[in-house]
């Protein structure tokens, strides 16, 4: 899953600067899916109560799974898009992608959600593939 990169972004990038604008909008447009469900649960945590907003529904399909995991996988993409939404982004399994208030990283929730520990009970034999 590689990023649909402009003709004028990457003359940018050969430049040496990349407004992080037009980045994000190479994400938005090559993985519309992984910057969807971020921005659906940014925009979940914002209107909510809740410590953090997490997604725990698997991807249609393989397409998506691919591009959720190349959105998270990238330290590029992954930091932008928790720049661009203002959010600090957790992540489980091939689905479970969680996003909390920056100033949560470090603190109870974030770390019980990030540990080994959760990290084993949330597995099941179904994520064996994914």
């Amino acid at each position: 899953m590689s990023l649909d990169v402009s003709p004028q972004l990457l003359a940018e990038a050969e430049n040496g600067t990349v407004r992080e604008e037009d980045f994000v909008e190479t994400v938005r447009t090559s993985l519309p899916y992984a910057y969807g469900l971020v921005a659906g649960l940014a925009a979940e945590l914002r209107a909510g109560t809740l410590e953090f907003a997490d997604n725990q529904t698997p991807p249609p399909s393989e397409k998506e799974r691919g591009q959720l995991l190349r959105a998270l996988s990238s330290d590029a993409i992954r930091g932008s898009l928790e720049r661009h939404f203002g959010v600090a982004l957790a992540f489980q399994n091939c689905h479970r992608v969680a996003v909390f208030p920056p100033e949560a990283r470090g603190c109870e929730t974030h770390t019980r959600f990030t540990s080994t520990r959760a990290q084993i009970l949330n597995q099941s034999p179904e994520f064996r593939d994914c």
